[in-house]
C-alpha cells in the first residue's frame, strides 16, 4: 500500500521518465519482435554510418560533406543518450571502452576541422559494433549462427584495415587527395598486411618504415585468427554449467571438461 502512494505522489515527470527508460531498456534487452525490429534497424543505422567514416577521405571536399557530419553527429547523440537512459548503471556504461570510443568519435563529428587528424579513428566504430550483444543475438537467429567465429574474425580484420589505410591516407597521401590516393592507401595497406609487398607503393622515410613493421605484425596475427576459425571444428557456443567451457561438438550431451551433463538447445537447421 506504501509503495502505491508513493507511485501515486510521485511528480508526472518523474513518472513519465520512468517510463520512457523502461521502454528503452526493452526496445534495447528484450526480444520481443518490436524489440528485435528496433535492434535491426539500429544495427543498420550503424552500418550506414560506418559507411560513412570509411567514405570520409572521399566526401571531405564536398559541399554538403559538413551537413553529413553534423547529421551523423545527431544520430549519435540520440543513441548514446537513448543507451544512457536503458541502462542500469550510467556510470559503469560511460567508463566501458566501447562507449569511451563513441564519445570520442561524437567529437570528431562536432569538430570535424580542429580534429580532422584524428578522423580516421572513426572506422573503430566497426569495433564497438562488433562487441554489441543485441548484434551477435540477431546473428545467431540466422542460418550463419555457425559462422559467428569466422564473422568476428572479419570484423577485426576489415576495422583494422581501415583504420590502418585511414592513418595511411592522412598522413602521407592526403596531399595528393581524391579517390587515386584512398585506392594507395587500401592498396598499400592490404598489401603489407599480406606481406605480398609489391613495393610499387611504399612509405616514406623513418616513419614509413615504422609504420609497415607495425601493420605487418599486427596483420599477420589478425590472419591467423581468422585462419584458426575458418579451419578449427565447428562448434556451439554453450556455456557449461558446471565448468563454463564455452565451446562444445553440435551434438555433444555431456561436457568434454568435467563430464556435467549438458542441455544444448536445438535451434533448428
Amino acid at each position: 500500500m506504501l509503495a502505491a502512494m508513493d507511485a501515486a505522489d510521485a511528480p508526472p515527470d518523474q513518472s513519465r521518465f520512468e517510463a520512457l527508460r523502461s521502454r528503452l531498456r526493452q526496445l534495447y534487452h528484450g526480444r520481443s519482435p518490436s524489440a528485435l525490429r528496433f535492434q535491426a534497424v539500429t544495427t543498420v543505422v550503424d552500418l550506414l554510418i560506418i559507411a560513412f567514416f570509411i567514405l570520409t577521405p572521399l566526401l571531405r571536399e564536398n559541399a554538403a560533406f559538413l551537413w553529413i557530419d553534423y547529421s551523423v553527429a545527431v544520430i549519435m547523440i540520440a543513441e548514446i543518450a537513448a543507451r544512457l537512459l536503458a541502462s542500469s548503471n550510467m556510470l559503469r556504461l560511460l567508463r566501458q571502452p566501447t562507449m569511451l570510443l563513441d564519445l570520442f568519435i561524437l567529437l570528431t563529428l562536432l569538430a570535424p576541422q580542429w580534429l580532422e587528424n584524428f578522423g580516421f579513428l572513426r572506422i573503430l566504430r566497426l569495433w564497438s559494433l562488433s562487441h554489441k550483444g543485441i548484434v551477435w543475438a540477431q546473428f545467431r537467429e540466422t542460418r550463419l549462427r555457425e559462422w559467428e567465429s569466422v564473422v568476428r574474425a572479419l570484423s577485426n580484420i576489415a576495422t583494422f584495415l581501415f583504420v590502418v589505410t585511414g592513418f595511411v591516407y592522412t598522413f602521407f597521401f592526403r596531399h595528393e587527395g581524391g579517390l587515386e590516393s584512398y585506392v594507395q592507401a587500401l592498396y598499400f595497406t592490404v598489401a603489407t598486411v599480406t606481406t605480398t609487398g609489391f613495393g610499387d607503393v611504399t612509405l616514406p622515410g623513418v616513419a614509413g618504415k615504422l609504420t609497415s613493421i607495425v601493420v605487418m605484425i599486427v596483420g599477420i596475427t589478425l590472419f591467423v585468427r581468422l585462419a584458426q576459425a575458418l579451419f578449427r571444428p565447428n562448434k556451439v557456443l554453450f556455456p557449461c554449467p558446471e565448468c563454463a567451457l564455452q565451446r562444445h561438438e553440435p551434438d555433444a550431451v555431456y561436457c568434454k571438461a568435467c563430464g556435467h551433463k549438458l542441455k544444448i538447445p536445438d535451434n533448428g537447421p
